[in-house]
């Protein structure tokens, strides 16, 4: 076990290193000069010019891209993530002010898609060809299929403006609080309901599965209670590929709660994120990029640690 953990966290600091070098080149690939941006509309001719020298100097954009590069990675080195071109801000202090409430949004929708979408898939693989399989597949269906930006959209229009239940946007209180659980409720359903209809499809998939085995019959075949056999014996066995997906899904969850964060103007990373992309502020968008590429890296090699606990057989080598 300790072998395998050694190899992966190997194989992932090689992962996020390539996430953090093709986000470097892409940011300087784009055409744009980020330096255009903080030259005051009223500087023309010589001053401008000799502004945008200075400034370039001093973000280092005047050195050669390989240079830059390597000044990049010497300062990630020292966990140092750069200060913000805009705002001049200490990144790193930026990212963790907003980091909490990204990782409050994505347990929240994840708390909703598990909610939503695993006892659906396991009722309806139960009662296959009944009217409940069918309603919860196509409203699975319904939920794979519908824009985040739309759904967000529509529950702010008719709760808030319609209903006057929820207050559109902003971050409240503690969430165990009405006034942070009513501010939380409208974006986590409305990023939770896309991976709920992916864990309701698969979690009957595999159920339907599982149930079809002759240990299942055999269970039966001795008397054994109809809720024991579901949740000792069929559940169980089940829930590997579900909890595959489920890793995915969250680390999907942290980088897809973007667009919900500027919907909903919740200040997550996402948010953090457009300001840095549309200003072309490159170290905002390369220590976001990083941040979503190490959790999304951690949270996988948890999914597979997770893999002991449910089924004793894998061993990892």
């Amino acid at each position: 076990m300790r072998r395998y953990l050694a190899r992966r966290l190997l194989v992932s600091f090689g992962v996020v290193l390539g996430v953090v070098t093709l986000v470097f080149v892409a940011l300087r690939s784009v055409p744009g000069d980020p330096v255009d941006m903080l030259i005051p509309a009223d500087a023309s001719g010589s001053a401008g010019i000799a502004l945008a020298q200075q400034l370039r100097a001093k973000y280092g954009f005047d050195r050669p891209l390989y240079v830059q590069y390597g000044l990049y990675l010497s300062r990630l080195a020292r966990f140092d993530l750069g200060s913000s071109i805009r705002s001049e801000r200490s990144v790193a202090e930026d990212l963790l002010e907003r980091y909490p409430a990204t990782l409050e949004l994505a347990v929240g929708s994840l708390f909703v898609a598990v909610a939503l979408g695993v006892p659906a898939g396991i009722l309806a693989a139960l009662r296959p060809n009944s009217v409940f399989n069918n309603a919860s597949m196509t409203l699975a269906l319904l939920g794979l299929s519908l824009p985040t930006f739309w759904t967000g959209l529509s529950f702010m229009l008719l709760f808030s403006l319609i209903l006057g239940w929820l207050p559109a946007s902003g971050l409240g209180g503690p969430v165990w609080s009405w006034d942070g659980l009513s501010h939380l409720l409208m974006p986590a359903v409305t990023l939770g309901i896309e991976p709920a209809g992916v864990l309701a499809r698969l979690t009957r998939s595999a159920m339907a599965e599982v149930l079809r085995e002759n240990y299942i019959r055999t269970a039966r075949a001795k008397g054994l209670a109809a809720r024991t056999i579901t949740i000792r014996h069929a559940l169980r066995n089940a829930l590997l590929p579900v909890v595959t997906v489920l890793g995915l899904q969250f680390g999907g969850l942290l980088s897809g709660a973007i667009v919900v964060e500027t919907v909903f103007a919740w200040p997550g990373i996402g948010r953090y994120l457009v300001f840095g992309i549309t200003g072309k502020d490159f170290p905002v968008v390369q220590g976001g990029v990083l941040v979503i590429a190490c959790a999304f890296v951690l949270i996988n090699l948890l999914v597979d640690v997770l893999y002991v606990v449910l089924d004793p057989r894998i061993a990892y080598t």
